[in-house]
């Protein structure tokens, strides 16, 4: 049985549009990830987060990719890297992710709503 939530919890969780900078291998991790530089805009700035997309991906791929994530979390722990968004997306058939991105430009930073 699913559980419902309040609607305001939903408000609580702050979701953000940013632009991937840069995007560098990490294969010091028991599961190699990618470690993006996403650009949040002025009031956020730049952030980081490590994301096992390795599956679906490249570097150059990701590169100017608008993406969806969840800024609001405490920063974690992830290998050699504090990670501090959780970007988002939605497994594929052989269950890797594919992130969660806006099908037009918008301004970085816009919150989901």
């Amino acid at each position: 049985m699913k559980k419902f939530i309040e609607y305001n919890d939903f408000f609580s969780v702050d979701i953000r549009v940013g632009t991937i900078i840069q995007a560098k291998e990490n294969n010091l991790l028991k599961k190699p990830s990618i470690v993006l530089e996403i650009d949040f805009g002025n009031e956020i700035g730049m952030k980081k987060s490590s994301a096992q997309l390795k599956a679906n991906y490249t570097c150059d791929e990701l590169i100017n990719k608008q993406v969806a994530a969840v800024i609001n979390f405490h920063p974690k722990q992830i290998g050699n890297l504090i990670s501090e968004v959780l970007v988002l997306g939605f497994p594929d058939v052989n269950k890797q992710p594919i992130l969660f991105s806006p099908d037009q430009k918008v301004i970085n930073g816009g919150k989901l709503y």
